[in-house]
């Protein structure tokens, strides 16, 4: 494989820029050479926590793992983080700076191409191969200027471009050709090739369209990969286009629901229940009525406020009050755990307008949202009402997972937490930790206490993502909620080998020796 820098830019968002991206970083390093992904620009409201105690999209840590290094800042230098329709939280360089609309944001972006070629820079001295992703598509006419995502970064580097299209969305070779239409001459001739994604059926009758799109554009086709059905990998920001994954045939089963919150974050947090055989798992979305349900997870939010609006408007305060009165369980994480308690004030008008809001009271807490997020990696255990203790009085399930949040949450029933965390690394929000302290949770180093549980032990809530990607944490949460028989299905080991076959339909679809020839 040769060294140097290929960008893959896509025609449309969602046309697998990501996904591609992973597969060539795991090819890479199974070749035994240095590589990093990279994408200068991201919008998404899935994010992780990286080794250098910062935060970027949840697409690149999955790309890192393909890579085989740690996930770490300079692998998306700009995060995006939507919190209106008009404005997003701008997160440079693994920290949270500012809230700007989209026009204020345009004037900014001089400073945030700095930050895009300084991180750039680094990766190209620490690796051989750098694979860099897009954002959305370079044909944007509207959003060309200062353009750091797209071509304006490709030009910038002098990088070459590979472009990747979606065929199961129709319309495939128009795509390519108005993409092409829409690019100055020097960024057409940075296009070195094209990869036809998600192709169904017979690869044969598609040979006369692709002989036409090379003719017409004088470019190749680089491969034609095919639709990967079942495919456990992190999402970068869209919820699954299936709203609702049924249990497999027989046994026992548990309904799972999450309501499709408009500023919902990391959703990855379910995908290790969208991946279990005995779970039937829902997405309820604006105007659908709250099922039936088992159990009932509240999840993150990028603006809380809104969403515990949203929820009401929907009918969930009543739905919820019906669910646990008939014995349902409940969990909430992160803005999910924030909307169980009291209240939630936001002082300083982290996600809008200064002001506080009545949260659904089940729990015997208040939360004040605070302008330092928390980032940290953590990893503890749980700790479930009736659950066995071992010898020491330490709950016998680990769990690993991360902290993403502005806020601090006090009351009493933060006395009986879900978990106990035992080691944290990243940066943490001075105001939680003191708190922590004087709630009597160990001194520092020492285990601390997080999350809180209901009296009754229907409601679970806990400020950390990840939860059921552990196995033995997400089989025993499972038992919690009423799956007597929960099988131990181990995610991590379904995502490996999702990298795994991925990396093989691509070594057999795409016509490697022209792609790596285009490196430059």
């Amino acid at each position: 494989m040769p060294r140097g820098t290929l960008m893959i830019q896509g025609t449309t968002s969602d046309a697998g820029k990501s996904t591609l991206v992973a597969g060539l970083c795991r090819l890479a390093y199974r070749a035994g050479v240095r590589v990093a992904p990279f994408k200068p620009q991201n919008m998404a409201l899935n994010s992780a926590v990286t080794a250098d105690g910062g935060e970027i999209g949840r697409a690149q840590a999955l790309q890192a793992l393909a890579a085989g290094i740690a996930p770490h800042t300079d692998l998306n230098p700009v995060l995006l983080k939507p919190n209106s329709d008009l404005g997003s939280q701008v997160i440079v360089h693994g920290k949270a700076r500012m809230n700007l609309n989209a026009r204020a944001y345009q004037d900014y972006k001089p400073l945030a191409r700095q930050a895009v070629l300084e991180s750039y820079a680094r990766l190209r001295e620490r690796y051989e191969t750098v694979f860099v992703e897009g954002a959305g598509s370079p044909a944007e006419i509207n959003l060309r200027a200062n353009d750091i995502a797209n071509m304006g970064f490709a030009e910038a580097v002098d990088c070459p471009v590979v472009l990747v299209a979606d065929i199961d969305r129709g319309g495939v070779f128009a795509h390519l050709i108005g993409t092409l239409a829409c690019l100055s001459e020097s960024e057409r001739a940075r296009v070195k090739g094209f990869i036809i994604n998600r192709f169904r059926g017979d690869a044969s009758l598609l040979k006369p369209g692709l002989d036409w799109l090379e003719a017409q554009t004088g470019k190749p086709v680089l491969g034609v990969v095919p639709y990967l059905h079942g495919l456990t990998l992190d999402a970068e920001d869209m919820l699954p286009g299936a709203a609702h994954t049924h249990a497999q045939a027989g046994g026992e089963t548990l309904r799972v629901v999450v309501p499709a919150l408009p500023h919902i974050s990391n959703h990855t947090d379910f995908d290790a229940l969208r991946s279990h055989p005995q779970i039937e798992f829902s997405y309820v979305r604006t105007g659908s009525a709250p099922p039936a349900a088992d159990l009932v997870i509240l999840p993150g939010s990028k603006n809380v406020r809104d969403d515990l609006a949203w929820l009401r408007a929907q009918g969930w305060e009543t739905a919820l009050a019906r669910h646990l009165r008939y014995g349902g369980r409940v969990i909430g994480i992160c803005g999910g755990m924030q909307m169980l308690g009291r209240a939630i004030a936001d002082p300083h008008g982290v996600e809008g307008e200064p002001g506080a809001v009545a949260g659904f009271g089940w729990l015997d807490y208040e939360t004040e949202l605070t302008r330092e997020k928390t980032l940290k990696n953590v990893t503890g255990r749980l700790v479930l009402r009736g659950a066995a203790q071992a010898a020491d009085g330490t709950p016998p399930v680990p769990v690993r997972g991360y902290e993403i949040h502005m806020g601090v949450t006090r009351g009493p029933a933060l006395a009986e937490p879900a978990l106990r965390i035992v080691s944290a690394s990243g940066v943490g929000d001075s105001a939680l930790d003191g708190a922590m302290d004087r709630a009597g949770n160990g001194e520092a180093g020492q285990p601390r206490a997080d999350g809180a549980q209901s009296a009754d032990g229907q409601i679970l809530a806990t400020y950390v993502h990840g939860l059921f990607d552990t196995p033995e944490a997400c089989a025993a949460l499972l038992r919690w909620a009423g799956l007597e028989a929960a099988q131990r299905v181990d995610y991590p080991a379904l995502r490996e080998a999702s990298l795994e076959r991925l990396a093989d339909t691509l070594e057999a679809s795409l016509d490697l020796a022209r792609l790596y020839g285009a490196i430059g």
